[in-house]
Parts: C-alpha cells; structure tokens; sequence
C-alpha cells in the first residue's frame, strides 16, 4: 500500500493466530491506522489480500469520529448487533398469528416460525439486551438516562464511546481498535480493560496509553519501513529485546563498517599493483555483493529541563469551601484544598466531575461563587489548561512565540526543544493562526517549560505528545523543583509522577496518600467488567459527624499553625523588603558614571554586604519556621 511515493506496507505476510492480543506499535506515521483499515475491509490494498477464518466477524473502532444517526442511543446499540430488525420479524409474526382465526390450518405453520425467529432472538441475547447495553454504557461512563437520548446531542468523544459500546455488545471474534481509551477517563479505561480480558477472539489495537498496552498486549508488532517485526511478549520485555536489538545492531553495523574501510584501503593501495591484483578483484566484488546495513533514525535524545524552580512558602495554595455551577447545575460545593511545596498531585475523577474547573479556579482564570482561593509567598504559578491556545499570540510563527518567552536558553537549544514537540526545520516558521488545535497546545507546553515558576498547573498536558515526547516531559516533570498539579488520562504518567492523589467524585474530594496504581488499590475495583458499582454513601447522620470531626481536627491544626504563621508573616515582609533593597543596590552598581566614582560605590557594597547578612538570618529563621509547620499533620 503507497500513498504517492510514500510506501505504508511493502510485501507484507503476517498470520495472526486464533486468540492473539496484539499491540500494534511504531512512530508517528509509520501506518498503523491505514494498516488496521486494510484488515478492516474499509480500504483494499494495492496488492495482496486479507483473508479470515470463514464465519468471524470483525469490530473495527476507527480513531476518527463516527456517524450515529439521529434515533436514541439504545436503539442505534441494538441496530448495531441487528436486534431491531430481528425484533420486528418478531412482532410481525405475533401479529400474524393473532390474525388467524381459532383451528386454522396455518397456524401451526405460524408457531413454527414464530418458534424459530423468537430462538435466533434469544440467541443473540435479545431478551436481556437492554440491561446489558446499559451496564456497558455505565462502565464507559455514561450516566443514567444517557440510553434514551438522541445520538446527535452528544459530543464527538462521547459518540466514540458509544461507538465502542456497540462493538463490545456485538462481540466480534476480530476486534481491531484504533486509540481506544482516546476519550476515555482513566475509571472508564479500567472498566474496558476488565471487559477487554474477557474477550474471547482476535485483538489488535493501536495505542499511546503505555500502561493499556502493557494490560493488554500478549505480543508487540513493530511497523517500521513498511514491515512488520514480531515480538511476542509483553511490552515492558518488547522495550527491553528492542533497545538490546538496536545496541546488536549497532555493534554489526560498526563492524561491518570497519570491514568495508579495511577492504577500500587494501584497493586503494594495491590498486596498480600487478601481484596483487587477484586479492584487490576479489575485495571490489565483495563490496559490490555487500548489502550495507543502516539502522532506523533513533529516538530523539533531545532533554527537557525546567528553569530551577525559585523557593516559595510551605503553603503552596489552599482552598476552602468551594462552591461552582453553570446554568443552575451544581459542579461542587464546599470543597477543601490544600497542596504544599513540593507535592506532586493528580487531580482525577470521571469526565464531568469537575476536574477541569476546580483547575481553573485555583489558577484564578474563573472565579468561584463561594468559597477562596489563596497562593502562598513566593509562589509563582504557571497554568496549562486544554484550551491554552488562546495565551498565543496568532499572529507571531511558532519560533517568535519561542522567543517571547524571556528565557536565556540559547537559540539552539530553543530549536531542539521545539524538536522534542515536533516543531522542526520550517515547521518553526509557520505562523500561529494555521496551526492545528493540538499543534497550538504544544506550543503553548513549550513556552510553559520555560517560564520561571514553582508552582504547575496541568491540565490534560500530554493529549497532543507522541509517547517518545511524552517520556522526555515525564522525566522534566520528575527532575522539576517546585510543585505539581496534574489532570491527566495517562495513568502511566500519573502513575509515575503523583504522590498523592485526589479524587473529585460527587461534588467532594477524596484524598488518597501514595501514586495512581496505590489509588487503584484503595478505590476498591468498581473497573471490573462484571460489575460497575460505587459504594453507597454513608447515612446523613455520620456524614454529618465525620465532618464535624474533621472540622475540629482543621481548628486545631489551624491553631497549632497560627502561632508559626504570625511569626512567617512579618519575616516574609521583611525578606521580600531586602530582597527589593538588594536589587536596587545592584542596578544601581550597574550604572557606569557611579562606577566611576569610587566614593559612591564604597558606601553602596557596605550597605549591599549588610543586606545580605540580615537576609542570610531571616532566611534561616524562615526555613526553621516552615520546617516546625511541616512537622504539623
């Protein structure tokens, strides 16, 4: 299959056996989506055939939106598996019967029929459909209700899902999925992977969630140049055979290389050498057979780093009584917060619970109908929600965006930072406007990544990486120096970032200590395929008591924490007023015409060295001060 002069597949055979689970991996490009949509059917190849076991169906998931109709989305789930027409026959059978008068010759006939489509209706599961289509739509995180809804009034992602729903409810004996868990909330992908386990027939699936294709994936094909390599093994042992395959590679490929000089240096110097003709013939001929191997360009190496983060107070934000609707609708109310220098926090829950507004409130882009929001001292926050496009100015390129930054970074290291985005050789010179929306949300991560701040917050921050960048942002993450919160549906990502992990379900929040896996475990299993259950709220009554409990406990810390508190103020006042101080002694050394005058400059570096040494104190009696209010739990 070619596009142009672009080959997808070149002689490709591949045989994938009764019952595989098989990961579908490569770089961006490389046609994985065009290759599951010649094994689809939906696009027949330039040459070759694909062929599958007589009387298998197949369930393909497309990465692009899907068209529903405009009936209700029960009725497209059972028009999906063909029960609406199977149904029909149905009732068209009963009603003929009925039509027949009493001892009828016919009707005996009538039954038979009636017997036979009511058997293939029962078959397919008719009778208990319903249910079955609901308890599915739950699990991918529809609400109650959603079943009877028009198919035109939800969104694209909420159509894929529905999408998804009518393939698992078919249960083909292929299923090829293409991004699956694109529009999923990570409850949602924990629901499909325990339905996905109990799949019995052929999966193929395409995907950048890293921990879906490690639950998944009972072996890895590997696109690249058209080709297909088999590993059959997991993923993590896949990323290991690889990186130890292309380090084999190499070693062959410098070998090899060393063997081809050797030879060109033994022609070269026994070329016009009559006795050493015969050996000089016979290297040429060897060099002309030779197939010179070549390795695949590697992975980018480029690395992020984040400017050292500057040191704010112990109290990062807090947030107390919380309170947002829209429309009449309550989001939440009443919510607390608080977050501390240096805590890396997830911020999870089902789509809709919240996620995205509580972020926009406690970066003070909205404000809240009740409650307050307070930042800490020094604390500098930078904000990347999923619409951060709009903080571009449309009509720069993405290199005059890079530059508006203010950071020292150098112009090279600018341009291969902007590599790790996928912003390379002209692609810098597009101008903002023509860009796509994912495009302009990278540009917008990048000026993030340079900005001077201690305190991030991230919403949906890897949507638009591939997972090479993906692992480059990860690890900048890691190293960053300040304080993290983080809305994500890369569980591999927030599994490997949080610390904590706060859940925002039913207009509440729930805090759980440890990373995503560790919340998992203390959520209880409501992913599993066979049941979708969440726990039943407590009586009113020890609610009510749980929250005066934590009401007293919040007193008494905030009285234990007074003391320190009144004491940090006046310290932070003096500290921000020497730091002025300071740097207005240091403009003022920069000036050339006091420079010249040694007489001013004296008295300037006396008071400068002062400034520092009543800095150096307070600074010590603030970070004894944080360190006895940390020690308050």
């Amino acid at each position: 299959m070619a596009f142009g002069e672009k080959v997808i597949v070149k002689n490709l055979n591949w045989l994938i056996a009764e019952n595989s689970r098989v990961g579908l991996v490569g770089d961006n490009g490389t046609g994985k989506t065009t290759l599951l949509r010649i094994l689809a059917g939906r696009i027949a190849p330039d040459d070759g055939s694909v062929e599958t076991a007589p009387r298998v169906a197949v369930g393909y998931l497309p990465q692009d939106l899907v068209e529903l109709g405009d009936g209700v989305a029960i009725n497209y789930l059972r028009d999906s598996v063909g029960l609406s027409s199977l149904q029909e026959r149905l009732f068209e059978a009963e009603a003929r019967i009925s039509a027949l008068p009493g001892g009828s010759r016919e009707l005996s006939r009538r039954m038979a029929e009636h017997e036979e489509i009511e058997r293939d209706f029962a078959h397919m599961g008719g009778y208990e459909f319903d249910s079955a289509a609901r308890r599915v739509m739950k699990g991918l995180g529809f609400a109650d209700g959603d079943e009877t809804r028009p198919c035109r009034e939800f969104s694209g992602g909420w159509r894929m899902r529905l999408a998804l729903a009518a393939i698992l409810l078919r249960k083909p004996g292929i299923l090829l999925l293409d991004e699956p868990t694109n529009h999923l909330d990570t409850e949602s992908m924990e629901w499909l992977e325990g339905w996905l386990r109990g799949h019995r027939g052929v999966m193929i699936f395409v995907s950048h969630d890293r921990l879906f294709i490690g639950h998944m994936a009972t072996e890895i094909a590997e696109m690249s140049r058209g080709e297909i390599t088999r590993y059959p093994m997991g993923y993590e042992r896949y990323l290991t055979e690889r990186e130890a395959e292309r380090r084999r590679l190499a070693r062959a490929i410098e070998d090899q290389r060393e063997r081809v000089e050797h030879m060109r240096r033994f022609i070269d110097r026994f070329r016009y050498k009559s006795s050493k003709a015969a050996q000089v013939q016979s290297r040429v001929r060897q060099l002309e057979k030779m197939e010179i191997r070549e390795m695949d360009a590697p992975n980018r190496t480029v690395s992020i780093k984040f400017p050292e983060a500057p040191r704010s107070g112990y109290d990062v934000i807090e947030a107390r009584s919380l309170a947002k609707s829209y429309g009449g609708v309550e989001v939440f109310s009443g919510l607390d917060l608080e977050i501390h220098r240096g805590e890396r926090v997830a911020l999870v829950g089902v789509n809709g619970a919240g996620k995205s507004t509580l972020l926009r409130l406690l970066s003070g882009t909205e404000a809240p109908d009740r409650g307050l929001v307070k930042t800490g001292h020094n604390v500098r926050m930078a904000y990347f929600s999923q619409e951060s496009a709009q903080n571009l100015d449309y009509s720069h390129t993405v290199w005059e965006e890079a530059c508006r930054t203010g950071s020292p970074m150098s112009e090279a290291d600018k341009r291969g930072l902007l590599g790790a985005f996928l912003f390379s050789g002209d692609d810098i010179k597009k101008p903002i406007r023509i860009l796509s929306g994912g495009e302009k949300s990278r540009v917008a991560l990048f000026k993030l990544l340079l900005s001077d701040s201690n305190f991030l917050i991230l919403d949906e921050p890897t949507n638009h990486l591939d997972m090479c960048t993906r692992d480059i942002f990860q690890r900048a993450l890691l190293q960053y120096g300040g304080t993290l919160l983080i809305v994500s549906h890369d569980r591999f990502f927030l599994d490997n970032l949080a610390e904590r992990v706060l859940e925002i379900r039913g207009g509440a929040l729930r805090n759980y200590l440890g990373n995503y896996s560790r919340f998992i475990e203390r959520r209880g299993e409501p992913q599993r395929a066979s049941e979708h259950t969440m726990t039943p709220d407590p009586p009113v009554s020890a609610v009510r008591d749980k929250r005066r409990q934590e009401a007293r406990e919040r007193n008494r810390l905030y009285r234990e924490r007074r003391v320190f508190i009144d004491r940090i103020e006046p310290l932070e006042a003096e500290i921000a007023a020497l730091e002025a101080r300071r740097g207005e002694i240091d403009e003022s050394l920069c000036r050339p015409d006091l420079l010249a005058d040694s007489a001013l400059v004296r008295p300037l570096m006396i008071e400068r060295k002062s400034v520092e040494e009543s800095l150096a104190k307070a600074y010590a009696a603030w970070e004894a001060l944080s360190e006895s209010m940390e020690r308050i739990k």
